[in-house]
């Protein structure tokens, strides 16, 4: 388990963690989402005490970071893929960890096998792709087959097989009663691969709840409806207040107005509806819903092919 409490930090002016405090629980994996600026980062990092906080506390397993003697047993990090020598293989990048914290050598091949990369295992760590660097990442992580694990945006670099890769390892590691917490800005792969998630901006804390509930909270639910009226539905439902915009199939997306508001409408005018679905939120969507008072910088998106300030 990690435990923070009233963590804060302060960067001159700047306060990069704001009196945050939260808990991961084993047996799930828990995503760490927030704008770029949030403090996810610098988080991470006084959790695994690289950087000093200002105040409050945080644990890994009831004990902070420096408090264990053999750290790589306890919990395994991902922080920055090339926190590697360049000229030094990849294999023995490994074996000196191991050696460091008291594993057998063996560990070595089983996470080198466990990550795809043992056929390259010789090569030079500046030889290495953005995506095996980020697996001989995720080795030195689990090379103490630790009970918690913190990784920072894990899936930069990989392919598609790559990415598959993690996620899979992931929820294998937290169906076996680990600890992971995972940092990452691509929300529709945390909406299949976290349990939980912690949302930060600002150094604050937004949301800990879980992904199902996160998205269910959402404002951007809206409503499918097909009708072979659709056009004048849609003069319609615009007239009663909804916003409707149309979908590349011909479908009708409104917001707005309740299913039960939409099919009455519909009865009151003698208008056939063949489809009427609710469709809910994304995690992309209830996140921005969430952090948008939050982000750094605003850029301004299209949406309904109006382009509005996000």
């Amino acid at each position: 388990m990690i435990e923070v409490q009233s963590l804060t930090k302060n960067y001159g002016a700047v306060r990069a963690v704001d009196d945050l405090s939260f808990r991961v629980e084993p047996g799930r994996v828990t995503g760490f989402l927030g704008p770029n600026g949030s403090g996810k980062s610098t988080t991470m990092r006084m959790i695994l005490g690289l950087d000093r906080q200002d105040a409050g506390t945080a644990t890994i397993a009831g004990r902070p970071y420096g408090d264990h003697r053999y750290p790589l047993h306890e919990v395994g990090a991902l922080l920055e893929s090339k926190a590697v020598h360049p000229s030094r293989m990849a294999v023995n990048h490994l074996r000196w960890l191991a050696a460091s914290n008291g594993l057998p050598q063996r560990r070595v091949d089983e996470v080198l096998e466990l990550t795809g990369i043992e056929k390259v295992a010789r090569r030079r760590a500046k030889a290495y792709s953005l995506g095996m660097a980020q697996r001989l990442g995720v080795a030195a992580a689990l090379i103490g087959d630790p009970g918690v694990l913190l990784l920072d945006e894990p899936v930069n670099g990989l392919d598609p097989e790559g990415i598959l890769w993690i996620r899979t390892l992931m929820r294998a590691l937290a169906d076996e009663g680990r600890t992971v917490l995972v940092s990452s800005h691509l929300m529709s792969e945390m909406a299949v691969t976290a349990d939980h998630v912690l949302v930060i901006g600002k150094g604050r804390l937004i949301a800990d709840t879980s992904v199902k509930e996160l998205v269910a909270g959402a404002a951007g639910g809206s409503l499918r409806l097909v009708s072979p009226d659709a056009t004048e539905l849609r003069r319609l439902l615009t007239a009663d207040g909804a916003t409707v915009s149309l979908e590349p199939d011909g479908a009708l997306r409104v917001t707005g107005l309740t299913g039960p508001q939409v099919g009455e409408l519909a009865r009151q005018h003698q208008l056939a509806i063949y489809e009427l679905s609710i469709q809910q939120a994304s995690l992309e969507e209830a996140f921005m819903e969430l952090t948008k008072d939050s982000v750094e910088f605003n850029s301004p998106v299209t949406r309904n092919n109006e382009r509005i300030s996000a």
